[in-house]
């Protein structure tokens, strides 16, 4: 868990740093790569996000018919 977890803040992280260069990018070519790469990454974090939540949910779901994983 601790290694998706810090996967997800990763992806997040590294979205977040190319939206600062993307506002502080003068070329237009720079700025649009940027913003192509923070989409990129956010699209990342976004499945690392959903995947966590179908794990935790998988994991609730044998707890509760008392199955092991």
């Amino acid at each position: 868990m601790i290694i998706r977890s810090s996967n997800l803040q990763f992806f997040r992280a590294r979205a977040a740093e190319c939206r600062t260069e993307a506002e502080a990018a003068t070329l237009d070519h720079v700025r649009e790569r940027c913003l192509r790469s923070e989409a990129a990454w956010s699209s990342l974090a976004a499945k690392a996000e959903r995947s966590e939540r179908l794990r935790a949910e998988e994991a609730e779901r044998k707890a509760e018919a008392g199955l092991s994983s």
